[in-house]
């Protein structure tokens, strides 16, 4: 099979006949990752993110840096387009996120979308353009460290990432630093993270109280920076790309995990799930 279901055209349906049922569309085989009994090791044991697209959509990212080791492609929104750009980051907080997926799923593949200017802000518009790029060119993941709280964007962007749900490209996105509403981490078909303050890149959690789905490292974290740098930086900006990462490792062993399925594997193998027989887990 070259074109995986979530990645082909929609077919056009017949008039009286119900649409996006069987009737329409033949039954084919196809491939499957069934969820045996689901644990890290059994998540992403022996991966290393080979084979999977990472887009990180922020400030750019210092390809040169030590901890990134280059990246497949740099780009940015520029007049209402994306084009090509020189592999660096202004600010430093997209080369921070990019590190951090690059430690936990080294064979991933980087691909580095600056909507933000260099003091780290943007526009809405360039956030969508951006997002809607990453989306079309089928990227496996997208890490989100930003959002936004201008509720004219909420339908748009919520648009933009049920189809990103529907096509398999996951959006992995930070919650806001300060109590307000913002978007999209709010939105429940991505997966939602904020921060934990324990020191292990691998320990995550499972919140129960939305809207965040998450808890990963995001507190003093040694993470790239400008110049060849390594600076401790703390904010949940820092705690999505450490399940971004993740995400990787585990979409690299089981490549047909849809984001439905993922997100119940990122559930299963989180540090504080439930046991088989129902008794609370102990660290």
């Amino acid at each position: 099979m070259t074109t995986p279901p979530w990645r082909r055209e929609q077919r056009t349906q017949f008039p009286g006949v119900p649409a996006w049922g069987t009737v329409t569309t033949k039954q084919e085989p196809f491939s499957v990752s069934p969820l045996a009994e689901v644990t890290k090791e059994w998540a992403w044991g022996g991966a290393d993110g080979t084979g999977v697209r990472v887009c990180v959509v922020d400030t750019g990212v210092d390809a040169g840096h030590p901890q990134i080791g280059g990246l497949d492609r740099s780009l940015q929104v520029a007049d209402g387009a994306v084009v090509e750009c020189q592999p660096a980051d202004p600010a430093g907080h997209g080369t921070a996120c990019a590190g951090v997926i690059r430690s936990i799923a080294p064979g991933a593949a980087l691909t580095s979308l600056r909507v933000l200017n260099d003091g780290k802000y943007g526009t809405g518009d360039a956030l969508m353009t951006g997002l809607a790029w990453a989306i079309e060119e089928g990227f496996d993941l997208v890490n989100l460290s930003l959002s936004t709280t201008r509720s004219t964007f909420r339908e748009s962007l919520h648009e933009l990432a049920d189809r990103a749900y529907f096509r398999r490209c996951l959006l992995v996105a930070a919650a806001h630093n300060m109590p307000v509403l913002s978007f999209p981490w709010t939105f429940s078909s991505v997966v939602s993270v904020a921060s934990h303050d324990e020191s292990d890149s691998m320990t995550y959690y499972y919140n129960p109280a939305p809207p965040a789905e998450f808890h990963a490292r995001g507190v003093k974290v040694p993470v790239a920076w400008a110049g060849g740098r390594v600076i401790r930086s703390t904010g949940n900006s820092f705690a999505a790309p450490h399940i971004t990462g993740i995400c990787a490792l585990i979409l690299s062993k089981h490549p047909w995990l849809t984001p439905f399925q993922l997100k119940t594997v990122l559930y299963l193998a989180a540090d504080n799930t439930m046991t088989h027989n129902g008794e609370a887990h102990v660290p």
